[in-house]
């Protein structure tokens, strides 16, 4: 299931985004046919650009994620939209490496050291480019640190995937907790104190899921955000405000594939034509193949030597 819910506190102290993700990671796992490790590190950064993305204030918003490490998984390039819709890929989809010391998958290891940075296109005449050195390669605390050190905004980032038996997603989800402006200084207590102590949100998604069999997406994520805030004291009890979808969706299209090949230019786009006669292109996000034969690639010519003004 793919499912979200915006909510925010009693005292208006502080908001919350939170998703079950399952769904949509199991997608993106079978489009990349992903080891269970690399589906760990692309679902958790799925999950967290989704979250991001209910953030945005307008559906045509989009945002950008990039992971960039030394570590063997290479890039992890995700993107979502205003209106739910996340999209994602990682360099190596085979990347394996032996469990840590607690039995958990090494998303960081296979991260590694590097950068993180978020593009966010507002419709403004420049996007907003923040970018950070990468925390610990685990995706949460690195979206952690980014809304920190670039957005000046207190947050909590909680991401999870759980893979079962045969390697599919048994299950995955995500919460953002972000403060807001004059937040009561007892609800940071209260919530540092909650964190501590949750159980895994990848661990609280199946227990919920199970137990909830035959429910609403509705009221499955009502069940999970009852149970992870049901410790607080009732002025910062948490009230629902906007349930959303989050999905996996590639907007990939043979016009978008053209103005790819339209980019390498005249000059680069003639040798193919010469040479090979046609051309492949496939997308990175969703695997899509593209065939471009001898009299597309010539249209396509033309219209490169238009642009730069030669005919």
């Amino acid at each position: 299931m793919n499912k979200a819910l915006i909510a925010i506190d009693k005292s208006k102290s502080f908001r919350v985004y939170l998703a079950i993700s399952t769904s949509m990671v199991e997608d993106a796992r079978k489009l990349h046919n992903t080891t269970p490790l690399a589906t760990a590190a692309l679902g958790r950064a799925l999950t967290g650009a989704g979250l991001m993305g209910l953030q945005l204030k307008n559906k045509q918003d989009k945002l950008t994620i990039q992971f960039k490490g030394d570590g063997p998984a290479g890039e992890i390039l995700v993107t979502a939209n205003g209106a739910g819709n996340v999209k994602g890929y990682i360099s190596n989809p085979d990347v394996d490496l032996p469990l840590k010391e607690n039995g958990k998958l090494d998303v960081g290891g296979a991260v590694g050291t590097g950068t993180l940075t978020v593009i966010k296109d507002l419709g403004l005449r420049e996007p907003y480019v923040g970018k950070i050195d990468l925390v610990s390669g685990e995706i949460g605390d690195d979206l952690t640190a980014y809304f920190f050190l670039s957005e000046q905004q207190s947050s909590s980032v909680a991401l999870g995937v759980r893979i079962d038996t045969d390697y599919t997603t048994q299950a995955a989800g995500g919460m953002i907790i972000q403060m807001l402006p004059d937040a009561a200084p007892e609800s940071v207590e209260e919530l540092e104190k909650l964190l501590s102590e949750m159980t895994p949100i990848s661990s609280l998604v199946e227990e919920i899921v199970r137990q909830s069999a035959g429910k609403t997406e509705e009221a499955v994520i009502d069940c999970l955000l009852d149970r992870i805030f049901r410790t607080l004291p009732e002025a910062f009890a948490v009230e629902r405000l906007e349930y959303r979808d989050v999905k996996w969706d590639c907007d990939c299209s043979v016009e978008r594939l053209e103005q790819v090949v339209i980019s390498i230019g005249p000059k680069d786009l003639t040798e193919i034509i010469g040479e090979d006669g046609k051309a492949e292109l496939v997308c990175q996000f969703c695997e899509t193949k593209y065939q471009f034969d001898k009299a597309h690639l010539e249209r396509l010519l033309k219209e490169s030597l238009q642009r730069e003004g030669n005919v």
